[in-house]
């Protein structure tokens, strides 16, 4: 669906197009789970839903930092994939290398957005 590339020299196909949606779905998803979890209060609800939208707005700014890090690896050491189990789909770090640093940023973002908000 996208036209303009985010960084053709790391990774070809990922375009700014999707960069936006990725971060306007991750919003929209960490806000609705911050509301569905929120909805019981009491120590379930660990942040509202307007600080779940921030929260997974900056999740998903972050996560293609981790998803071109491992690219850039990749293309320096000249190794196509990282795995071999399933071909074409470059192995288990390309799997998780924007939790790598997704879960880090919405683990202390979350400690971060407790403090602020009590």
């Amino acid at each position: 669906l996208g036209r303009r590339l985010l960084a053709p020299r790391l990774s070809p196909k990922k375009t700014w197009e999707g960069f936006a949606g990725g971060v306007a779905g991750s919003a929209l998803g960490t806000g609705v789970l911050a509301l569905v979890w929120g909805l019981g209060a009491g120590p379930a609800s660990l942040v509202d839903w307007p600080a779940g939208l921030l929260l997974g707005a900056v999740i998903g700014l972050v996560g293609p930092v981790g998803d071109l890090g491992i690219s850039m690896l990749k293309r320096q050491t000249g190794v196509k994939d990282s795995g071999h189990v399933i071909a074409g789909h470059g192995g288990v770090l390309d799997r998780i290398d924007s939790w790598l640093i997704g879960i880090p940023v919405g683990y202390y973002g979350v400690l971060l957005l407790q403090a602020w908000l009590s």
